[in-house]
């Protein structure tokens, strides 16, 4: 078979390659080759600029030539590495390969040795795959995240003025706000992104243990760890870890997707009080021509969007769960249980953005039932008695909780008379009586 949408084996990649395309420029094959040249090139220029002696004749003008390299990277290129990759059997080797070609047509034939001169492979992976995890971030999840954010904050402010029946263990509460209740999600998610947006990530860069030995022995007089410092921090914008074996640490990482991981469940909790307020008839959903909602039941509009945010939320977050728990553990200086691992970071965001583009959607195509709210709100007076006792135990009254107790927890019909005539037995002023009785679903609502 030809790999298409219809024969990929991942629903990333198939089915739902449309939501997620722009992902494979951070975290396809060719986006992993493309970074890892990015980072090999810079690390010349790096070494050039300090400069090592024997670099310090290199015209600086054919540093823009150097970096076109990488920026203008296409298939072609990368398919080149992978020819080179199928000699070496090494991935990274046929990367420096690759550039040792480019060298020569660029006229640096004297210089290209001091490619990947002193690295380890994992100080190319290890500052590649969190670079190329850092711009994923800033250019496709977190502006998905914050589109979520603006249309929860839109929905809140459009319904803050709608009363609406609390529950709590799926039982009439205290009423609530429509509007507040998008808000508390608003707030939840602008908090924890908020925490993901500050977690460090990080790279190791250090030779092949860790300790520029290799660095250090063929120039023992430089500053390598300074050197390090300044290459990861300000030529590729991430922080680099002080101490290491020859991977990363890997315990940024591991937070960065376990914050993810604290922004998908708030998420999937939101997924489901929505879910569950459409089962209510709170809402109902735009209805598009030619649709289906049951192969067997006509009548059905299924909250399909939500279920499908879920699911994939679902599998986002056991992914996230797995990759924070693997990659901070490697046996003694490394083992390569991390590599292939590794690889599958794009896998939990996309299904991430594939979750939030569909709660989104469904967002979209809510439609508020007000009627259904009010007549839940009209259907339980009963709720009120929360702020009736309150207010009687301001005033001294005795056993005001079990005065209404009595009164409410019955499996009778408790309606406003209901509550008017209890009110009138009570021992207590016409002016506090009159504040009772004022109380009602409506406007029980708090602050």
């Amino acid at each position: 078979m030809t790999l298409d949408n219809l024969t990929a084996i991942s629903p990333i990649d198939g089915r739902y390659r449309g939501k997620a395309e722009q992902l494979a420029e951070y975290f396809s094959e060719f986006a992993l080759i493309k970074y890892r040249v990015r980072v090999e090139v810079e690390y010349f220029i790096a070494l050039c600029e300090l400069p090592l002696p024997q670099l310090k004749d290199v015209n600086k003008d054919v540093f823009s030539k150097l970096r076109d390299v990488y920026k203008n990277f296409s298939e072609a290129d990368a398919q080149a590495i992978k020819d080179i990759e199928k000699i070496t059997n090494h991935d990274v080797k046929a990367v420096e390969y690759f550039l040792k070609q480019k060298f020569d047509e660029l006229g640096l034939e004297a210089h290209k040795e001091f490619i990947h001169f002193g690295l380890t492979s994992q100080d190319i992976n290890n500052t590649a795959s969190p670079l190329a995890l850092k711009e994923a971030l800033n250019e496709t999840f977190y502006p998905t995240v914050q589109e979520l954010i603006d249309k929860l904050q839109a929905l809140a402010n459009d319904w803050k003025n709608i009363p609406m029946l609390a529950k709590t263990h799926g039982q009439p509460a205290s009423p609530t706000r429509l509007g507040k209740e998008f808000e508390v999600f608003v707030s939840r998610l602008n908090a924890q992104f908020e925490i993901l947006k500050n977690t460090p990530i990080s790279a190791k860069f250090g030779g092949a243990t860790g300790n520029f030995n290799a660095h250090h022995v063929a120039y023992p007089s430089m500053d390598w760890k300074a050197f390090g410092n300044k290459f990861v921090e300000e030529k590729l914008g991430l922080s680099r870890e002080q101490w290491t074996t020859q991977i990363s640490n890997y315990d940024n990482l591991a937070a960065v997707f376990d914050a993810t991981r604290r922004i998908n469940t708030i998420v999937i909790d939101l997924d489901r009080d929505i879910w569950t307020y459409i089962s209510m008839g709170y809402f109902h959903q735009q209805i598009k021509a030619g649709e289906v909602g049951s192969s067997a039941m006509p009548h059905k509009v299924n909250p399909i969007d939500f279920e499908n945010s879920e699911g994939n939320m679902g599998i986002a977050n056991a992914v996230l769960q797995f990759l924070a728990q693997k990659l901070p553990v490697s046996r003694l200086q490394r083992d390569l249980t991390d590599s292939t691992v590794l690889r599958n970071t794009g896998v939990p965001y996309a299904h991430a953005i594939i979750a939030i583009k569909s709660t989104l959607k469904g967002l979209n195509k809510l439609l508020l039932n007000e009627e259904a709210i009010k007549n839940d709100l009209a259907n339980t007076w009963a709720v009120v008695a929360e702020g009736i006792q309150t207010i009687l135990r301001r005033e001294g009254y005795p056993k005001p909780y079990e005065a209404l107790k009595a009164l409410t927890r019955t499996n009778d019909t408790i309606n406003e008379k209901t509550i008017e005539d209890f009110v009138e037995t009570l021992n207590v002023s016409d002016e506090v009586k009159a504040e009772l009785k004022a109380i009602s679903p409506f406007n029980y609502t708090g602050i």
